[in-house]
Formats: C-alpha cells, structure tokens, sequence
C-alpha cells in the first residue's frame, strides 16, 4: 500500500501532535487528514512551516502547563463536602464515584473538570476524609481532599 509523509496541523489521535511529521496511508491523507484540515502534504515550502508551527505548539504547551500547575495548587487548598445518604448504621447507599466529584465540583467551586481525569482507584464506600488523585496534565497531579458526610434517611411513619 502507498504511504505519504504529511505534517500534521492538529494532532490527531494516535498519529502525533502539532508539527510532527507522520508517514501514512495515501488515501487516509487524501480523503480525511488534509480536507479536515489536520494535515497538509509534505513539501518544500510546506518543510520552512514546520518552524513556526513548532514554536506555536511549544507556547501552547507552555500555557497549559502553567495553567496545570495553577490549577494544582489551588485544588490543594480545596476540601470538597459531599452528602450521601446513610443507613442507621452510618454505611453508604452506594459509593461516591468520579462523576459525583466532578458534579460536585462543579456545584460548589464552579470547577469544570472531567470525570475521566480524577483517578479513584476504588469508589469510596465510607464516611470520612478521603484523599483524590486528580490528573490534571500528563505531568501535573493533584491531591484534593473530599470529606463524605453521611445523611440519615427519614424514620419511617409506620413505627
């Protein structure tokens, strides 16, 4: 099968990030990398872009990390309530998952985050401090700490 060298714009999933240069199949570059807009062919004059497109995703990294580790300390500083609903006994309905976080983030800090980055290698099923690993860029983690408060459900009226 043919293979073309093309330079990507946009990374693409798999393939690389912004200015690498990537050696693919001549129909995947023809019918969705360039018409898309995430690659253009490898030439000459398009060889002197790579430069510019280099440093363009050079400060945007540098942005992002910035904001990373912005964004890292002041989770630290963060302790996160969450109210569940508890039997008599004090034990959890269930368990406080990675969406409940974020939604709950969202709620009381209005701290968009996505669900997928906060890494909870169990659900937390107890009342208590817990301590949440949140990754926030491939080289910046965060600890937030969450603090599950129980509810007891209403007494029934039939006693």
């Amino acid at each position: 099968m043919a293979k073309t060298e093309v330079i990507l714009i946009k990374p693409v999933e798999g393939l690389g990030g912004e200015a690498d240069q990537a050696s693919v199949a001549a129909g995947y570059a023809r019918n969705y990398l360039i018409p898309q807009g995430f690659a253009i062919p490898l030439t000459g004059a398009n060889k002197r872009r790579i430069e510019s497109l280099r440093d363009r995703r050079q400060k945007r990294e540098a942005e992002e990390l910035a904001h990373a580790k912005e964004l890292e300390s002041s989770l630290g500083k963060l302790v996160l309530n969450i109210r569940v609903k508890t039997g008599d006994d004090g034990k959890l309905f269930g368990s406080v998952t990675s969406q409940d976080i974020a939604d709950e983030l969202m709620n009381q800090f209005e701290l968009e985050l996505d669900r997928r980055k906060i890494q909870l290698s169990n659900p937390i099923k107890s009342l208590g401090e817990h301590l949440v690993e949140i990754k926030v860029h491939g080289e910046v983690t965060a600890n937030l700490k969450v603090q599950v408060e129980g509810v007891a459900p209403m007494p029934s009226s039939a006693e």
